[in-house]
């Protein structure tokens, strides 16, 4: 359920709680008076299946969208005989969205401990700590707003997230090339080290794999953002991004150029398919939501 409140003069909102009383999804309308005399607040329950259309009949009642706050409502327990309600709010991603595409110094922060986690990951060819690398990183965030942008044709939300992730994906690079010059120029490198032969050797190949794990995670990755559980899916999602982009990093750190190639063309072919399949899974919500 959401809460829905509404903020302005008296008389238009005796307007807008009259409209919302006649809306199909709205219930238990109420008015209150506010402290600053002729302002009142409309707050009315609002079904997940009725959140968009109420939020269009309040932008053609004309009602600054500044003045509108729509809250989830947790319910302890569900009434006897009725299903858990799981109807996709269009306004309620959108707004996660706008949030989750914004370039924040906490953003960049977890993208460089990712890069220095995975830089040691590679060099040691330890997959525990590029398996910490994965869950340090927040790029999760920025793909599914990347797709958000796309199906809801905003493509101005679409380039934020996009610059967003490509700055967190260059700082975690980053971040792993110059931990990686710098034990190599104080000799601590583990002996008998090579780009060639690392465990990772097989990120800079294109295969079908590749296709087939980023699409399916970025269909994870969008129903995690939905249901609030990107926490325990981000290392899905980054087991295409951040292997490749600290390959990346190490490669150019040690001054092997030419093997950082293949890895590029790979964490592009990732987030090219992670943002198909995140979008593809939000296609298909919208349409079930039209047909129901």
């Amino acid at each position: 359920m959401l809460d829905l409140r509404v903020f302005g003069e008296s008389e238009a909102m005796a307007r807008v709680a009259a409209r919302l009383d006649g809306m199909n999804g709205a219930a238990r309308v109420r008015v209150v008076d506010t402290v600053r005399p002729g302002s009142s607040v409309v707050s009315a329950d609002v079904a997940h299946d009725a959140c968009d259309e109420i939020l269009d009949e309040l932008e053609r009642l004309a009602v600054p969208v500044q003045d509108v706050s729509m809250a989830r409502v947790e319910l302890v327990g569900q009434l006897a005989g009725r299903k858990p309600e799981t109807s996709l709010v269009w306004a309620d991603v959108v707004s996660v969205a706008g949030s989750n595409a914004r370039l924040v110094g906490r953003y960049l922060a977890f993208m460089a401990v990712a890069g220095v986690v995975g830089c040691y990951g590679v060099l040691d060819r330890n997959s525990i700590l590029i398996v910490g690398a994965m869950a340090v990183s927040p790029d999760l965030l920025p793909i599914v707003a990347m797709a958000v942008g796309v199906v809801g044709r905003d493509l101005r939300l679409a380039w934020r997230a996009l610059l967003t992730l490509l700055a967190g994906l260059t700082v975690a690079g980053g971040f792993a090339a110059l931990l990686a010059l710098l034990q190599d120029r104080l000799g601590l490198v583990p002996a008998g080290f090579s780009v060639h032969d690392t465990v990772l050797r097989g990120i800079v190949d294109v295969s079908d794999e590749t296709m087939v794990v980023a699409l399916f995670a970025g269909v994870a990755g969008m129903l995690a953002i939905e249901t609030r559980a990107s926490a325990g899916v981000g290392v899905a999602i980054s087991v295409t991004t951040i292997p490749a982009a600290a390959f990346v990093g190490v490669a150019l750190g040690l001054g092997e150029a030419d093997q950082a190639t293949g890895a590029l063309a790979v964490l592009s072919l990732n987030v090219l398919f992670l943002v198909l399949g995140a979008a593809g899974t939000l296609l298909l919500q919208r349409w079930r939501g039209v047909r129901h």
